[in-house]
């Protein structure tokens, strides 16, 4: 009677495996939502991707504008250092034009014969220096035979005149320099006058623009 005992109970035992692993199927497929509905799954991609590409994107605009800034900074930082520049060689140019003065004026004093290679050797030296100032931008004025220009001449004498178109320079009392087309001294000019009195009106207007 014993041994029919034991039959039932391995046969018990077999059936409770079985209920067991049935239970853990049941489990695992309540507990991972995702394995059973693939749609759920692929939409939090699509959502993660267009995040990402969302980021991306501001980050690259915000990349060009820091590119745009940076590129403007150089630039201004470049032309003020060319503008700095060239102001510090305005002032020497203003602080060498007394210098060109003076060579001139040692020329004109000295016409005798005997003084001929003393000449040569100021005209050198002078030339040696204009040749400096030139290459760096100044330009000497040119004012005789010219209309009078209020902007880069300064008439000290008027002379009336009918030989003369009203308004034309005939003397040069000093000459007047430009740096980079900025009047840096006008030249002092004796100017031609038609007499009478609407003589001094086109050097007055002049004057007066």
């Amino acid at each position: 009677m014993a041994e029919p005992k034991r039959e039932e109970q391995k046969i018990f035992s077999i059936d409770g495996d079985i209920e067991d692993r049935d239970a853990g199927v049941a489990s695992d497929s309540v507990s991972d939502p995702a394995s059973s509905d693939p749609a759920a799954g692929d939409s939090g991609v699509a959502v993660e991707i267009t995040k990402l590409r969302a980021e991306k994107e501001d980050l690259l605009q915000t990349l060009v504008r820091r590119q745009a800034d940076f590129e403007n900074f150089r630039k201004r930082t470049e032309r003020d250092r060319h503008e700095e520049g060239r102001r510090g060689v305005e002032r020497l140019v203003m602080d060498l034009i007394p210098v060109l003065d003076g060579f001139d004026r040692a020329l004109q004093g000295h016409d005798d014969p005997s003084y001929e290679e003393y000449r040569k050797g100021i005209i050198l030296i002078r030339k040696q220096l204009w040749d400096v100032l030139a290459r760096h931008g100044v330009e000497r004025i040119e004012a005789a035979g010219k209309i009078f220009d209020p902007h880069m001449h300064q008439a000290i004498e008027r002379v009336e005149s009918t030989e003369f178109k009203d308004g034309s320079i005939l003397n040069v009392f000093q000459d007047g320099y430009m740096f980079h087309g900025r009047v840096l001294r006008p030249a002092i000019v004796r100017v031609a006058v038609h007499p009478g009195d609407g003589a001094n009106s086109s050097i007055e207007q002049n004057q007066n623009n």
